[in-house]
């Protein structure tokens, strides 16, 4: 039966099927929250999730109703079948976002007497051991706590989540490809082995490239089994976007930089002071992200932008965020953007995700983006209040092109890959495909023990069940799980008992008994930074920190007063003078498809209508030295005593290729867009490659020895050369593709 909506209710019920079969409890909560009606994805998902059987996939942009999709069906469920352990489990990337579900399900949940628990490092303990006595409700949480409970309340889970109804992946784009994503996987996986039944699979995403390939990532072997439901809802919203060029020259001391007049590329400054004026100059007043691409460029604008405000004389709004920042920091810089008063916070990839940071005016970027589905998510930040655009602005540099500049470098590519990112996820729609290929050798080493951990002890043919033949990690094959086995065995992870258990060995003991051991990546060894008590941040261990040091961290400047080798603790206290520290981190992948977009702007006449002056300029200086050195009918250049190779093709292939030249005895390096070999013409470039052509294609594993530092993820030191090889073909090479590139070379 429906309940009638209050009087002074402008919700239309009578348009709402999806409404309609709502409990009356959380029909009352959407009245109390004016909505005028369901968006179309909440109206698709709902009879999905009450029917509580099938897999789904709901994908709309930030702020386009996803989280209320799943879980207002799954508030009804509840409601309508109420019983005794954890009844949803969403699992979420990371702790600031489990906070923000939190705050924004348990108003409803408190309406209906469900109760909505977060669980992470930061929640009290006398928390957690409350829903272990009395399991209820909801839960949220992330991998590595999961991955806690497996190991710590193994012989519990069973009676904990014996009534689970349903699992949750938020943001299911942030895992696929990851160690973290195979991690998960295993242990929804595994959640499924403790309570001995499907539990359906809810991902929500707002940014996904091939759906097949997500639905796949969601129930391994099953994805035409996952129903998947997206939303047009923003094809028809405002985009602006700008993208700004800037030249790269040395600076002119005498120039003072003048904040109210900055010149649009102005060959007289820095172009990176250049960027912080104009950036100043738009963004303060205003709510904006601004994103950069490293950590320490992150410190080094966050202190000019500052340092602008202390020279103007007005309040500072603009605060960094980072990953090796502290928590308090980090939330004061959220906070600031929650609090309806103009905020700045210059950060990385930590606030690209779906954290409630309220209405945000605008993104800029500065340096050329990554990839279309990051830049996607980071747009669709901005412009979430009904009829404000999205904008975006991207601040790119580009070298002075001298006589010396190498002929890569002349192309501009940072801008024209802006470009290319820009029209690919604009006027084509597309987005990268996630990646489902890598075997994770060292994820699955970390699940091996941690299976091991939650029973006491388990036999291979058991292990091998769940974690390859019917869970995640099925591109390993049963003699390289035995092969793994004995590997591990030899370093004392594990122990084979008399009647033919696994247990751990002492060292295997010594992994799983610290905390470390819950999350599936490296966490390198860091100093903390604190201030009369108060952490700012950590820094790499092999940042060489001294007594003295004057360094920025949290976008102000420090001297170190002292440094606790041992404890891996500097103290430091302000100072007016600082320079930025090294943080570890690079680049990201280039996909294949937009390295063939930027040969396609290179060899257009077009000019998109959103790059400013400067910007024009540097295209038409692209595409100038493009024709310059006849990369439209060759993609052979010599150069010095180099030649250039352009495959135009991402990073797996580029990868591929140097090892293919490699493997022939040549000195090969990539170089940006460009392949360079070292004391070679390009006559004797061709010959190589025709005589590699006559050959047959080598097999991947033979390439993948040729690579000295395979050893990458957090477990990888304990696998053997020949597993190293399986792993790192698995995700680094692409043979058919480098092959048919190389076939295809224009000399």
């Amino acid at each position: 039966m429906t309940t009638l909506p209050p009087s002074n209710s402008n919700f239309n019920s009578q348009v709402s099927t999806g409404f309609n079969r709502l409990h009356s409890g959380v029909q009352r909560w959407i009245w109390q929250q004016k909505w005028p009606s369901l968006r179309p994805i909440q109206e698709e998902a709902i009879p999905w999730i009450l029917e509580g059987e099938t897999d789904l996939i709901i994908s709309a942009a930030t702020a386009g109703g996803k989280t209320e999709a799943a879980f207002l069906p799954i508030f009804s469920r509840l409601m309508e079948d109420p019983g005794v352990g954890i009844r949803t489990l969403c699992i979420s990337p990371l702790k600031a976002l489990i906070n923000d579900q939190y705050r924004r399900l348990s108003g409803i949940g408190e309406d209906l007497d469900i109760a909505v628990t977060p669980w992470h490092g930061d929640v009290d303990a006398g928390r957690k051991q409350r829903l272990l006595k009395q399991p209820t409700g909801i839960l949220i949480i992330t991998p590595e706590s999961l991955e806690a409970l497996f190991i710590r309340h193994g012989s519990d889970l069973a009676t904990i989540f014996q009534n689970l109804n349903y699992l949750i992946v938020d943001e299911l784009h942030a895992f696929i490809g990851s160690e973290r994503g195979k991690q998960l996987q295993s242990l929804m996986h595994r959640v499924e082995q403790v309570v001995r039944r499907k539990v359906p699979r809810i991902g929500l995403s707002a940014t996904l490239g091939d759906m097949g390939l997500a639905a796949e990532f969601l129930r391994t072997g099953k994805a035409p089994h996952v129903r998947i439901i997206e939303s047009g809802e923003d094809d028809g919203r405002e985009i602006r976007i700008q993208v700004r060029g800037y030249r790269q020259v040395p600076p002119i001391l005498e120039k003072e930089l003048d904040l109210e007049h900055e010149s649009e590329g102005s060959d007289h400054a820095q172009d990176k002071m250049d960027i912080a004026a104009h950036l100043f100059k738009v963004l303060r007043g205003e709510t904006n992200l601004i994103f950069i691409n490293s950590r320490s460029e992150v410190e080094a604008y966050a202190d000019q932008l500052r340092r602008f405000c202390e020279i103007q004389r007005v309040p500072n709004e603009f605060w960094p965020h980072h990953g090796s920042l502290s928590k308090d920091i980090r939330e004061e810089a959220e906070k600031a953007l929650k609090n309806n008063k103009p905020a700045n916070v210059v950060c990385t990839t930590t606030l690209e995700m779906g954290i409630d940071i309220g209405s945000v005016k605008s993104i800029a970027q500065v340096g050329a983006p990554f990839s279309v589905s990051s830049t996607r998510q980071r747009l669709g930040r901005s412009g979430r209040t009904e009829g404000d655009p999205a904008i975006i602005r991207f601040y790119i540099s580009e070298p002075e092109v001298t006589p010396q500049t190498a002929p890569q470098d002349t192309l501009h590519p940072a801008l024209i890959q802006t470009i290319a990112i820009i029209n690919l996820m604009v006027f084509q729609r597309w987005c990268e495909p996630p990646l489902i290929n890598k075997m994770h050798l060292s994820t699955l080493i970390q699940q091996i023990l941690s299976l091991i951990a939650q029973y006491g002890g388990i036999n291979a043919a058991q292990l091998w069940q769940v974690l390859c033949e019917t869970g995640p990690f099925g591109q390993v094959g049963q003699s390289l799980f035995i092969e793994l086995l004995r590997q591990i065995a030899k370093q004392d992870l594990i122990q084979q008992t008399h009647d033919g258990l696994l247990i751990l060995g002492l060292k295997g003991e010594r992994l799983v008994n610290h905390y470390s051991f819950y999350t599936a990546f490296q966490t390198p060894e860091e100093y903390r930074i604190v201030t009369s008590g108060k952490a700012l941040g950590t820094l790499p261990i092999d940042f060489p920190l001294v007594e003295g040091m004057l360094i920025i961290l949290a976008g102000r400047r420090w001297q170190v007063l002292s440094v606790d080798i041992e404890r891996k603790v500097a103290d430091v206290k302000r100072s007016s003078a600082g320079r930025v520290p090294r943080f570890s981190g690079n680049g990201g992948s280039i996909h294949d498809q937009i390295r063939q977009e930027m040969y396609g702007i290179y060899n257009s006449e077009e000019i998109p209508i959103f790059l400013d002056q400067m910007a024009q300029n540097l295209l038409q200086e692209a595409r100038e030295n493009f024709l310059r050195f006849n990369l439209n009918r060759t993609q052979i250049l010599s150069y010095g005593n180099q030649t250039l190779l352009f495959p135009w093709m991402g990073s797996v292939v580029s990868n591929t290729i140097q090892l293919l030249l490699h493997s022939r005895g040549l000195k090969v390096a990539g170089d940006g867009v460009a392949i360079a070999l070292q004391d070679l013409s390009p006559s004797e470039v061709i010959n190589h490659l025709q005589s590699l052509m006559a050959s047959e294609p080598p097999d991947s594993l033979h390439l993948a020895a040729l690579v000295q530092n395979k050893s990458i993820e957090k477990y990888d030191h304990f696998l053997n050369e020949d597993l190293l090889c399986w792993n790192y073909a698995s995700c680094s090479i692409d043979i058919p593709n480098a092959w048919n590139t190389l076939c295809k070379l224009k000399a």
